[in-house]
């Protein structure tokens, strides 16, 4: 067999081995699936080591919830896709198609960057169609089911559109100054793509909260209070350099906590969500007597209350314990390491793409026999060829991302908000449903924070702070 596949034409070789390594990811990632599911069956009562953080109801709610999570992913098979899309020649079919659409507006093959960009149109819309009723489900089945979902069907419908619109405004203007750079970029254009691509992800994180996320989102200020002035004061003890303070109101979405800070050098700032707030989340106040509040007839035909059992969200001490982990990510430097990473892995692929792209064996394993698109490699290289690179660099920021998780916690720890973390993260993970108990390797593989259980463990004893 295995002189068989070596004695076929390179470019058999390489496709082969494409799919083959495709197929071993996806039965990797069934069988840790299997055994974490395995977890959630078996596991029915709440171990005796968490006896005093979590009641039954909300242990088997939790787990039943991600056992439901856990049913549904194991049900998407995006490695059969895939391999059917690569078998039946899906990308050179699509090509084609876009050639065809090209020409029929008088454009000859002699314009790859206007074919490139109506076939990633094409690409990502059957992405988008495909998709559908994965999302479909999962929002208004699961989500639903658990009481998470807090959204109608026009407004997921109208959000998925906006979503479609919003990332083509984005992705295709950037993709043809790329592929342009590459073209034009001689024997350094390696060099140029990386710029380039360095210069737009610096400029879409700089923009995205105040320009994009608002389009889908609410922004508020934080209203002016105790909250606000005690954020300010421990910002200030850090000399963090903040700005502004934003609540984002996710409850419109989901029911899902989180918290977040963005921006550059002296311009920071931290955005909550409202789910967060206990004292400031609507779903609290679901049921209780409110004071008229001019509401447009769009936000209350897209959203809709869910009769809440408890109280969302943390405490203000809580929240800053909660923020002084966040804080703790930029004063330990988390966040620029995690931007070197990214950039030396993106210089790495770019210097790597430009000694492979001229490899025609590459193209025609893919269907590609008679044209080298520029795009077309691009997708090969990054999305296949560097596969088992991906896998491993995956992996290793897994690892390193848990390691920030507990460092970030210990400088939250030391600022002499353990016991409010402490009670904050046993709140979120009843909030959200987290089930504590993981399997080993699943859990290394997959968590990019470390499961409650080990986080409270690294806290120590709170009641001695």
């Amino acid at each position: 067999m295995v002189e068989t596949i070596f004695d076929l034409p390179v470019e058999k070789q390489i496709f082969y081995a494409v799919l083959g390594f495709s197929w071993t990811v996806y039965l990797w990632e069934a069988y840790l699936s299997y055994r974490q599911r395995r977890i959630y069956r078996t596991t029915t009562h709440v171990p005796q080591e968490l006896g005093k953080i979590m009641d039954s109801e909300t242990f088997e709610k939790s787990r039943l919830y991600q056992l439901d999570k856990s049913n549904f992913s194991f049900c998407v098979f995006v490695p059969n896709i895939l391999h059917l899309i690569l078998l039946l020649g899906g990308i050179p079919f699509l090509w084609g198609v876009a050639g065809s659409v090209t020409t029929r507006f008088g454009y000859g093959s002699e314009y790859e960057i206007t074919q490139s960009l109506v076939f990633l149109t094409l690409a990502t819309l059957f992405s988008a169609l495909t998709g559908l009723p994965w999302s479909l489900y999962n929002t208004f089945v699961i989500e639903e089911k658990h009481g998470f979902n807090q959204q109608t069907l026009g407004f997921f419908l109208k959000d998925a559109v906006k979503k479609f619109v919003v990332t083509q405004c984005i992705l295709l203007p950037v993709t043809s100054l790329l592929l342009y750079i590459i073209k034009i970029g001689g024997d350094y254009f390696f060099i140029y793509a990386w710029l380039f691509t360095l210069a737009v992800s610096l400029v879409l994180v700089t923009i995205y909260a105040d320009y994009i996320a608002p389009l889908f989102d609410k922004f508020t200020p934080l209203p002016e209070g105790e909250l606000k002035t005690d954020i300010e004061a421990m910002a200030k003890s850090i000399s963090f350099p903040l700005t502004k303070v934003y609540v984002v109101e996710g409850s419109k979405r989901s029911s899902h906590s989180n918290a977040y800070f963005y921006g550059f050098f002296k311009n920071k700032r931290i955005v909550l969500f409202d789910t967060l707030l206990e004292d400031y989340s609507p779903l609290n106040k679901t049921g209780e007597p409110q004071a008229e509040q001019p509401e447009s007839d769009e936000t209350s035909s897209e959203t809709k209350a869910k009769p809440k059992n408890k109280k969302q969200g943390c405490n203000n001490p809580e929240i800053l314990a909660v923020l002084g982990h966040e804080l703790g990510h930029w004063k330990l430097g988390h966040t620029v390491k995690n931007i070197v990473i990214s950039q030396m892995n993106s210089f790495l692929c770019f210097s790597l793409f430009a000694v492979l792209i001229g490899r025609k064996e590459l193209f025609v394993a893919f269907g590609f026999n008679d044209s080298q698109p520029t795009l077309i490699g691009l997708m090969i290289i990054f999305q296949f060829i560097f596969s088992p690179y991906n896998e491993l660099l995956s992996f290793c920021l897994t690892v390193l991302s848990r390691r920030f998780e507990f460092q970030a916690d210990a400088f939250a720890r030391g600022m002499g908000k353990a016991s409010e973390l402490y009670s904050a993260l046993i709140k979120l993970n009843k909030d959200n449903l987290g089930f504590p108990v993981a399997d080993w390797l699943f859990s290394m593989w997959h968590y990019s924070h470390p499961p409650l259980l080990e986080r409270l463990r690294a806290l120590g004893n709170v009641k001695q702070d």
